[in-house]
């Protein structure tokens, strides 16, 4: 993973990223095994940018035998407190501390984009056996429904349009993985999650955009947002709606 600031940011906020942020839906693990062409049960596997265990606990209890790949102090820190049986190596997507040919799947949860692709693909496939699969894996809020695409609109204009990370980390994601090389299959599922006003709030808050402004400036947006919001959901429940997506290659 790069070391800008954007990428070192999430170390601050590691708590708050594993209470927040959203989880994956099961039908998401059913594509990335039907598009890998054999079951995680069993399968060698590494998290790769794994942050604060999200997907790595979705693996793990799969029966996938996992190790986590984290370069941040603060997020490893998260990730020993929350998965203290599963190992974590430090290291990133550029540079794998993993043996060559050891492993049946390699994936990138919300990370690949961090990574330069001319080095982390060759990485990854470096390190998969052969049949083994690369599976990158995203969750992008789904903006055909109309209060999130409002609020996606109200970010990229704070941010200036096109400059906030996580807003263009989907196009980031797409144009890094290179069609025909060996060929990603794609496939994506639309879910959802009901959580309190505040959840929702403190989710964007853990965007690395918000991360690097300071508290002061976030905290201003997210008073508005909470305003808005809460004459939108008088209830305090937000459903939260996304298209869940996994990239795949097959070694």
């Amino acid at each position: 993973m790069t070391t800008t600031p954007h990428a070192r940011s999430f170390d601050a906020a590691a708590a708050s990223y594993a209470a927040n942020r959203p989880s994956y839906p099961p039908a998401l693990l059913d594509a990335v095994e039907e598009l890998a062409g054999r079951p995680l049960a069993g399968a060698r596997a590494a998290d790769i940018g794994a942050g604060t265990g999200i997907l790595t606990v979705l693996l793990h209890d799969r029966g996938a035998r996992v190790v986590a790949v984290e370069p941040g102090d603060g997020m490893t820190a998260e990730f020993r407190r929350f998965l203290p049986g599963v190992p974590v190596v430090r290291g990133d997507g550029n540079r794998l501390p993993l043996a060559a040919g050891s492993l049946g799947l390699v994936a990138y949860a919300q990370s690949w984009h961090w990574t330069d692709p001319d080095r982390s693909l060759p990485e990854a496939f470096r390190v998969l056996r052969p049949g083994g699969a690369l599976a990158v894996v995203r969750n992008d809020s789904d903006e055909s429904v109309p209060w999130i695409a409002e609020q996606t609109a109200r970010l990229r204009r704070f941010f200036g349009a096109g400059t906030a990370a996580e807003e263009t980390a989907e196009a980031a994601t797409a144009r890094s993985l290179p069609a025909g090389r060996p060929g990603f299959t794609t496939r994506r599922v639309p879910w959802s999650r009901r959580v309190p006003l505040e959840t929702h709030l403190a989710n964007l808050a853990t965007f690395s955009d918000f991360l690097v402004l300071g508290p002061e400036r976030t905290g201003a947006f997210l008073a508005r947002e909470r305003e808005r919001l809460g004459a939108l959901f008088p209830g305090g429940t937000v459903e939260e709606v996304y298209l869940a997506s996994a990239s795949v290659a097959v070694r």
